[in-house]
């Protein structure tokens, strides 16, 4: 049952509050400091590598099998961002990739929800200092060097349309879900995309630029050569335009209208 509330007059208070500009689907929550988004992003950042970094680690110390290896690190991966953007979503939005923060900047430029320049500009570099710090976290745990260049050569040309697939997927999830107001199912649905995308992607979808950068610090099995990260940085770019465009083309506001009455006449008329 839900609470009902009082059908008396509002008190002055109450108008104020009701009359308040509520914030669109997907954008950054009200009210929080800037220093701790960024914080929040750079923490959140710095978990979700030393999780992937780490559970690589684990995985190739426990079998010599490829397959459960990457078995291991996809499950690791997938709760360890599940939880992090539950815990850290109502702070700054729980981005943890430039990819997000970027896209989210031009949806706000053209009038949608998202995070100003300012906004971007602190957290870019906020996930990238937490990805690389992660990875480093990561070896330390594990006693391997703190940092030791990758030499896990990822630069053929169908690993890097993988990470435009990748991201692009990831993408149109997220801003798909803010369209239609089901944010509340990104945890489960982002966490899901990204482990079933270490399977059906050839990169084992990377789609992150910070996380990208961070796991060429270390050279384990969820490493990248430094030779190949700016391939892979210019393939999810464009995976994020593509994603973009995709959204713009499926969720139109004409549609996105539609699937939202649906929704609330479906709610309506299964007593919720």
């Amino acid at each position: 049952m839900s609470a009902t509330r009082p059908t008396g007059p509002e008190t002055p208070a109450e108008s104020a509050a009701s009359a308040e500009p509520q914030p669109a689907p997907g954008a950054t929550p009200p009210r929080t400091p800037l220093a701790a988004r960024a914080t929040a992003e750079l923490v959140g950042t710095a978990a979700l590598v030393a999780v992937v970094v780490g559970s690589g680690i684990q995985a190739t110390d426990l079998t010599q099998d490829v397959g459960l290896q990457l078995l291991a690190n996809s499950l690791a991966t997938v709760f360890g961002l599940g939880v992090l953007i539950v815990l850290l979503g109502p702070v700054s939005g729980a981005h943890f990739n430039p990819a997000v923060t970027l896209a989210e900047w031009w949806t706000a430029r053209r009038g949608g929800a998202g995070v100003t320049t300012r906004e971007a500009a602190v957290y870019v570099p906020s996930q990238i200092v937490g990805a690389i710090a992660g990875a480093v976290l990561a070896d330390a745990m594990f006693g391997e060097p703190l940092v030791k260049w990758s030499t896990h050569d990822r630069s053929a040309g169908h690993l890097l349309l993988g990470e435009v697939v990748a991201t692009a997927g990831l993408i149109l999830l997220i801003f798909g879900l803010a369209r239609t107001d089901r944010l509340r199912f990104a945890p489960v649905a982002i966490a899901s995309y990204i482990g079933a995308a270490y399977w059906f992607t050839s990169s084992t979808s990377f789609a992150n630029p910070a996380v990208t950068i961070g796991r060429a610090f270390t050279d384990t099995f969820a490493g990248i050569a430094p030779g190949s990260v700016p391939g892979f940085i210019g393939a999810q770019l464009a995976g994020t335009v593509v994603g973009l465009a995709l959204v713009a083309l499926i969720f139109r506001q004409d549609s996105v209208r539609t699937i939202l009455r649906t929704s609330a006449a479906t709610s309506s008329g299964s007593g919720a």
